[in-house]
């Protein structure tokens, strides 16, 4: 009998022992075709693609606290978020459209004031606020164009467009 004390030690020529996916990956692995088969028919094969990924990203590592009864709703609730939050984010992105009627109450009469305000006003704001709001305002350029533009993040861009809004909203306020 061996002592008490004693380690085993493995052959070297065996192969490391590979940890088992966590449960949700492993139900996702199982189920992938089927989701991208739904999410295609409701938001093409594109976009669903890209939701697919994204939900595989959210489930890779999700251990979940007890027993998953029914694995393909809960994947199925997942991707269906991550589309809305992606559709969400598309929103906030999309330009003005130049031809919309609520843009054309602009006067001749005090244009020129409005400009000199405007360009103060763009002034006043920091040079890495005011680079993401005139690229979004005036060039129309998306939130991911501005993000490789300026090499930062899309979550840094969204950040700095709503310090660079609250603070044009305080200087016309003033």
């Amino acid at each position: 009998m061996p002592p008490l004390n004693a380690q085993r030690v493995a052959p070297d020529d065996a192969p490391p022992p590979t940890p088992a996916p966590p449960p949700l990956a492993a139900e996702y692995l199982r189920h992938r075709a089927w989701l991208t088969s739904v999410l295609t028919l409701r938001y093409g094969r594109e976009e669903a693609a890209d939701i697919v990924q994204d939900t595989y990203l959210r489930v890779h590592s999700y251990v979940p606290s007890a027993p998953i009864r029914r694995p393909r709703s809960l994947l199925m609730r997942i991707a269906l978020n991550l589309a809305s939050n992606r559709r969400r984010k598309a929103a906030w992105e999309r330009p003005a459209d130049p031809q919309d009627p609520c843009l054309d109450r602009r006067t001749t009469e005090g244009d020129q004031d409005a400009a000199a305000l405007f360009a103060e006003m763009l002034l006043a704001l920091p040079s890495k606020l005011r680079d993401v709001f005139v690229q979004a305002h005036v060039e129309g350029k998306s939130y991911e164009e501005i993000a490789r533009t300026c090499g930062i993040s899309l979550s840094a861009v969204e950040k700095r467009m709503r310090q660079a809004v609250a603070r044009c909203d305080a200087f016309i306020g003033s």
